[in-house]
């Protein structure tokens, strides 16, 4: 996916961070693996993070003019540079063991820097979202959910496993990682494609060879130029920021509904930071049945467990309430004792629109709703919405003394002329004779219609009578 757009001037070249001693526990447990715990105050836990990076490195090196040109947009953007690193400075390190224990291809961590600028809440114009930058088809394919309370196409675990099996299989498809990349981009239906049209052609079937998009075409190159950059930054005039070799990250396990500033606060972390790393939910609550855990900087995870034991109240001001029938916002704010532009705004409902039978709404909890959400709500909960217009009949009238063209009519009652050429089985460009029987399309309740002077008719009994509704 396209690169983020960089800030609009450069700044001085990246300073490293130096890590400060730990003063907490330095035990937490690493989310990849909950049974173990790690020692943060270990010698390998203060590796350079960049360093691991560097010595797995496997897929064959670019060396072309595709390359130079991201590296000098790279190294030309410090600043940009320096707002990617240390934003995926959260998530690196998660990413590198995971595909270190998969045996693969370190170089492949550095991904999210070319999909997303390692931003969990990006969504590019082909409606992908989240790091590693799934559209939904290919999202649900990989088990990542999205509905009303969730896109797990954000969560920073779920979608790196996602990415890495989809990288995975591609890499099986093609036995190349260069396509298999290509094909993360553009779809492997499109890099088979092209793989067949140079095979029927007697043409190599390597990257280099085949025909392919210019997003695509740059794609490689520009992770090459990451890697490059990342192998050594001083030739480039940057420095990198330190990352240890540890998580930024633990988990900690929920096992109730709880609202998400609450959470943030009994963390004593800033919402948006909160957010950074759980970027996944779509309202202000967390269902534990369906997100069981939160992550959290590993300093703050034993301050939000004190926190969680000690807090009195509700835990949660949100749940779930399923439309029992397709209704009006205004009922359905009736229904659960709620303000309707507040149940518009927190649902995203737009003027117009009915709530159809079984969709989810979120919805204050009352003494009547206490309950946690049940897990297959959590997990499925959808909105349909449909437009609110009343339902319509057919009629019939007769044709002015001159006659009346399609388009005529169709102007008249305010349908297309399409609809009213199929309703009378004539063409589009038909004229009716004088006093022809027309049907039309009006709104259930019986009407006079106003035809043009002279052309004037009592509206007719309708032959028959049919009611659309909106689906």
């Amino acid at each position: 996916m396209p690169v983020a757009a960089p800030a609009p001037a450069a700044a001085p070249a990246l300073v490293d961070v130096v890590p400060q001693p730990a003063t907490p526990d330095p035990i937490a447990v690493d989310p990849l693996r909950p049974t173990e715990l790690l020692d943060l105050g270990a010698p390998g836990s203060q590796t350079d993070l960049w360093a691991r990076v560097r010595q797995g490195t496997a897929i064959p090196d670019l060396q072309n003019e595709r390359v130079e040109k991201w590296q000098q947009y790279y190294a030309s953007r410090p600043d940009y540079v320096q707002r990617m690193t240390e934003r995926g400075g959260r998530y690196l390190f998660h990413i590198v063991e995971e595909v270190n224990r998969r045996g693969l291809p370190t170089e492949l961590a550095l991904l999210p820097f070319i999909e997303s600028a390692f931003n969990p809440q990006a969504m590019s114009s082909a409606k992908a979202s989240g790091m590693w930058q799934f559209i939904p088809g290919t999202g649900r394919d990989f088990d990542l959910r999205q509905n009303v309370f969730r896109d797990d196409r954000r969560d920073v675990l779920a979608s790196t496993r996602a990415a890495l099996d989809y990288l995975q299989m591609l890499h099986g498809m093609f036995g190349d990682w260069q396509l298999a990349l290509a094909a993360y981009n553009w779809g492997q239906g499109s890099v088979q494609r092209a793989i067949d049209r140079n095979q029927r052609a007697g043409l190599p079937t390597d990257y280099d060879s085949l025909r392919m998009p210019d997003e695509t075409r740059n794609y490689l190159p520009k992770l090459q130029a990451v890697e490059n950059i990342v192998a050594n930054p001083q030739a480039f005039g940057l420095r990198l920021p330190v990352l240890q070799n540890h998580p930024y990250f633990v988990s900690v396990a929920l096992d109730r509904d709880i609202d998400l500033d609450l959470a943030a606060r009994l963390a004593g972390v800033p919402l948006d930071e909160f957010k950074q790393l759980n970027p996944q939910m779509n309202k202000p609550v967390i269902l534990a049945a369906g997100t069981p855990q939160v992550l959290l900087p590993y300093d703050n995870a034993s301050q939000f467990v004190r926190g969680l034991r000690q807090h009195r109240g509700n835990l949660a001001s949100w749940t779930a309430w399923v439309a029992p029938k397709t209704v009006k916002p205004a009922e359905a704010a009736r229904l659960v004792g709620m303000d309707e532009a507040q149940l518009r705004s927190v649902n995203n409902i737009p003027k117009g629109m009915l709530v159809k039978a079984g969709s989810t709404l979120l919805v204050p909890r009352s003494a009547h709703r206490t309950e946690d959400v049940a897990e297959h709500i959590a997990d499925n909960a959808m909105l349909a919405l449909a437009p609110d217009v009343p339902p319509l009949r057919r009629q019939t009238f007769k044709a002015g003394k001159k006659g009346d063209s399609v388009a005529a009519v169709a102007k008249r009652f305010r349908m297309r002329p399409e609809q009213v050429a199929q309703l009378n089985n004539v063409a589009v460009g038909a004229r009716f004779k004088p006093g022809q029987a027309v049907t039309v399309m009006v709104a259930s309740k019986p009407t006079r219609v106003a035809a043009k002077a002279g052309a004037a008719k009592r509206l007719s009994k309708p032959a028959a009578t049919a009611r659309t509704r909106a689906n």
